[in-house]
């Protein structure tokens, strides 16, 4: 075809040869990914994703950054792809463990405390609580007496939740705007405790909930109806758990906001949990569960101190900045600066998500700050620094050139591929594919900034078709990367 990018194709000796036309190439939009037609069979429409969802009234522990930059990524891969997309924190603001933290502040807490240092007050009042019902029974049973008043919606009880709920909420905005993620929807299990409750007289008048010799109510996930596979949905006191808000949930959701998709993001051990909720649902009738998904990942070793005690992601933050700080400064290479703590602060960031993005999600990994923060490699660092090289590079246009030299059109081609790539992330979920790209593109910077310097050129036309090249890098950087020091999203689409 005289507009195919193959010019000539021969034979040789067990090898089949494909000549490239380079002029034709490169008048191609190396921009083309989101229109390519690999897309035209993928169905758009309105996703839902559940993301983050910590529980209130804790410290935002370094456990919960995966479920947050793992779901923000879904979120912004679905958007750029040209659906609607619903970003929902779903708190963990319910729940027997409501009761306990209620029935200690009585006990241990403080309003003077909560004031100074909110949440790190309650995570103390929960520790200490703990401890005492793990041998005083009266404990137990001051929370279950709780937890049963914020059921029944008496006023103290509730107030001092709410207390707890927005002290956490505005907590946690802080943690989520130095990541750059942003939530459409905060909801909790508190928004569907009531609707649970309808939930369990569904279940009831369809002849699936059934009453256990321990009095509690749970539904037969057997296929044989032997009650061998069983799951809990109320307690014996006439309580909600988890699955049954969950499940509430689920079918307010789809009656609210008409998703044709909904995405749940949560590490590898609640993958049984969402296994009986979409079961549950479909035996409820509601045919729609079979477009719910659950997106599991694995854990993360190493973010632990050495007493075994739980790491707050806000210190992990602080130290990858200082750190980053650190290397800078001890850095011959690098350049004076009005806003040295924020550009630290997202290279760490930075640095951080792309060592989790770069294997299956679904594998445990250690955490390692050191080779994490190496500035070559495939690091976020390495990443930022080819970013800001080509951040430096003046950026022109031009609709016809020519590019001559190897690098070029390697480079060229390896662009002319990511829209295999994006879909295979599309079909997936997984970020590995496009971190381990944007890697590769990085590496070929590299070279192209030995091999085709565009400072000094000779020839004008070599000259102009060298900085669209780095431009179409710099594109591509844009729209797949994690926070840059100008751009704060995980990807960002140009129009």
């Amino acid at each position: 075809k005289q507009d195919s990018v193959v010019e000539d194709i021969s034979a040789g000796c067990g090898v089949i040869n494909f000549k490239v036309n380079r002029k034709l190439l490169v008048q191609e939009d190396v921009k083309f990914g989101l229109t390519s037609e690999l897309f035209n069979t993928l169905k758009r429409g309105t996703t839902l994703v559940e993301y983050s969802s910590p529980n209130i009234a804790k410290k935002f522990h370094a456990g919960h950054l995966r479920s947050t930059i793992i779901g923000n990524f879904i979120a912004n891969l679905k958007q750029s792809l040209g659906n609607n997309v619903i970003r929902m924190n779903y708190l963990g603001d319910w729940g027997m463990q409501f009761g306990l933290l209620g029935a200690g502040f009585g006990q241990f807490g403080c309003q003077e405390k909560l004031k100074q240092n909110p949440l790190q007050h309650l995570f103390e009042v929960y520790v200490q609580v703990n401890k005492e019902a793990e041998h005083n029974e009266d404990m137990k049973q001051a929370a279950r007496d709780f937890f049963r008043q914020l059921e029944q919606h008496e006023s103290e009880a509730v107030s001092l939740w709410q207390q707890f709920r927005e002290i956490t909420v505005d907590e946690y905005q802080h943690i989520y705007k130095r990541l750059g993620v942003h939530f459409d929807i905060y909801s909790g299990e508190s928004f569907h405790q009531d609707q649970a409750q309808e939930v369990v007289q569904q279940l009831q008048s369809q002849g699936l909930l059934k009453t256990s010799e321990k009095g509690t109510g749970v539904v037969d996930l057997s296929p044989a109806g032997d009650m061998s596979s069983v799951c809990t949905v109320l307690r014996s006191d006439g309580t909600t758990l988890y699955i049954t808000r969950d499940l509430a949930a689920a079918i307010d959701r789809k009656a609210k906001y008409h998703f044709d998709e909904m995405i749940y993001v949560t590490d590898k051990s609640q993958e049984n949990h969402f296994h009986q909720l979409f079961h549950i649902l479909l035996a409820m009738g509601h045919s729609w569960a079979d477009r719910c998904k659950h997106v599991p990942f694995g854990l993360v070793r190493g973010m632990k101190t050495r007493s075994g005690e739980v790491v707050f992601l806000e210190d992990v933050l602080d130290e990858a900045r200082a750190r980053m700080l650190h290397n800078m400064s001890q850095s011959k290479t690098t350049k004076e600066m009005d806003n040295t703590e924020d550009t630290a602060e997202k290279v760490g960031i930075s640095a951080l998500i792309v060592q989790d993005f770069k294997g299956p999600l679904l594998s445990d990994y250690t955490f390692d700050w050191d080779r994490m923060l190496q500035a070559q490699g495939d690091t976020g660092v390495f990443l930022q620094y080819t970013h800001a090289r080509l951040c430096r590079s003046v950026l022109l246009k031009i609709t016809k050139l020519y590019l001559a030299g190897g690098v070029s059109i390697f480079a060229l081609c390896d662009l002319y591929s990511y829209d295999e790539v994006l879909y295979q992330s599309a079909q997936d979920l997984q970020p590995k594919h496009l971190v381990n790209f944007l890697l590769k593109l990085c590496h070929l910077i590299a070279s192209a900034h030995r091999e085709l310097p565009v400072k000094g050129s000779s020839q004008v036309v070599a000259q102009v078709g060298r900085l669209i090249l780095v431009d179409s890098l710099a594109f591509n950087i844009q729209l797949y990367t994690v926070p840059l020091c100008t751009k704060h999203k995980l990807i960002s689409t140009r129009k």
